[in-house]
């Protein structure tokens, strides 16, 4: 089937999704997107389906949990894949937050050939967590062909696309953004402090990460608005792994406010 579709001069339907793999509390499958003869960058999905009450994790978890491990090494014609992350949830986890999905999640991927006139083969083995009052570590591998095919896939992706954060500066101008970030010193340990806009009556929150997985800074906590139109997080400059220092860290903020999301990086001054 591959091999005929390959030959073709137009996308045809073909496979877009694999079979699921199933354990007793999720089910992983890849699926492909329409992709072209030729195209540089292969657009798939990483579909993940989650029994009721059970949830996965975010890249930065929060205080517990563990994220997704990708291994996309057995890969045939494959040079690089980039996971990109819908906007995650805060959610309750024993006496602590998480960061994470719920009933279902896609993860885009962008998938990049070695040689884009040759067919792709999408290996993937997956290494992720599953939690309800308990984690329960979980594996699960997938293939999927990517060929020049039209997909029946597309919709699902092209939400899970938009659900992905967008690139954005500090102070922007736009209806929601991160408008400001300082530190406030004094007291047993430094705060920071971040002011961002929203639309109003739209529910916002914001996540805050080091440079490097190793930082496990607290989630922020909503206080008391600054001004009209203007929410306010703060959390302590605590988490950093040993001989780090926060002065010129770059940190990255993601932004959720309905359903929509941007993720600001910047420098600790």
């Amino acid at each position: 089937m591959a091999a005929a579709a390959a030959a073709g001069s137009g996308p045809v339907r073909a496979e877009d999704a694999s079979a699921w793999a199933s354990d007793t509390h999720s089910q992983v499958r890849l699926i492909a997107g329409t992709n072209a003869e030729g195209q540089r960058t292969l657009r798939a999905g990483l579909d993940i389906k989650l029994a009721p009450g059970w949830k996965t994790y975010w890249r930065y978890p929060g205080d517990s949990g563990v994220p997704p491990r990708f291994d996309f090494s057995a890969s045939g014609n494959v040079k690089d894949v980039q996971v990109l992350w819908p906007a995650p949830e805060r959610m309750p986890d024993g006496g602590g937050q998480s960061i994470g999905y719920h009933d279902r999640v896609i993860m885009p991927l962008r998938v990049t050939p070695k040689n884009p006139a040759k067919p792709v083969l999408l290996h993937l083995k997956l290494n992720y967590a599953v939690c309800e009052t308990l984690c329960v570590p979980a594996d699960a591998a997938a293939k999927l062909a990517l060929i020049p095919a039209a997909s029946g896939q597309d919709m699902d992706l092209k939400q899970a696309e938009a659900r992905v954060p967008k690139a954005a500066k500090l102070g922007a101008d736009a209806p929601l953004t991160v408008r400001m970030v300082r530190r406030e010193r004094g007291g047993e340990r430094p705060r920071v402090i971040v002011d961002v806009a929203a639309p109003k009556d739209v529910p916002v929150d914001l996540f805050a990460e080091g440079p490097t997985p190793a930082w496990a800074l607290p989630l922020p906590e909503p206080k008391e608005s600054p001004a009209p139109g203007l929410k306010r997080f703060s959390f302590e400059l605590d988490g950093l792994p040993d001989g780090a220092t926060a002065e010129g860290a770059e940190l990255t903020f993601t932004l959720v406010g309905g359903a929509e999301a941007v993720e600001v990086k910047t420098r600790l001054d």
